[in-house]
């Protein structure tokens, strides 16, 4: 198949890669637009991994307040390099965190940052449940695990879905930016604020 400009910037345009790379995702998907996509993302988050271990000492600390003046959130968004920190796709970056932040109300950044004793407390209502059911121990153990990776997706920030695109979570979302961008990008805090 042929691969035409217009089919790398469509391709450039849906997954922000470069033309290179788009283009050479679309030489090894034969211009099927969903594979390469798809391979490009992989690539992606390779490359995000390869990043995550290198400082962030950069950043910036974004706002958004609603239209209504009523709810708003601060993100703090860390990079490695001032530059990036003004580029203008990692400030867009930020402001969709910060609307996330807002609209999501998270109560925590990571899994780890849940205390121990709200995890047990949850992991018990939820044990008590399954057994006032009369299932099985390992059944209970599998729903359990699933009740408490669903809990983790509304309260963790970085488990939630994504709020412009909720086939990822604002994990996947920052690996792309991070394989995009070219740095490791960290969110480093956030506050939520409303009435």
């Amino acid at each position: 198949m042929l691969i035409t400009a217009s089919l790398v910037a469509e391709l450039r345009e849906k997954t922000g890669a470069g033309m290179m790379d788009a283009k050479n995702a679309l030489v090894e998907t034969d211009g099927d637009m969903e594979k390469a996509a798809d391979n490009l993302r992989k690539k992606g988050m390779i490359k995000a991994g390869k990043k995550a271990d290198r400082e962030t000492s950069e950043g910036r600390i974004h706002s958004y307040i609603h239209a209504n003046g009523k709810l708003g959130a601060l993100v703090q968004v860390l990079c490695e390099s001032d530059f990036v920190a003004r580029n203008e796709g990692f400030v867009e970056m930020c402001n969709d965190l910060a609307i996330h932040v807002s609209a999501m109300d998270p109560l925590y950044l990571t899994r780890e940052d849940v205390p121990a004793e709200l995890v047990a407390k949850e992991t018990e209502i939820y044990r008590e449940e399954m057994q006032a059911q009369a299932k099985p121990q390992e059944v209970i153990e599998k729903i359990l695990e699933g009740k408490l990776n669903k809990w983790f997706s509304e309260i963790v920030l970085m488990e939630q879905s994504f709020i412009k695109d909720d086939d990822k979570t604002v994990d996947e979302f920052i690996k792309g930016k991070i394989a995009t961008i070219g740095e490791n990008i960290q969110i480093k805090r956030f506050v939520r604020f409303s009435f």
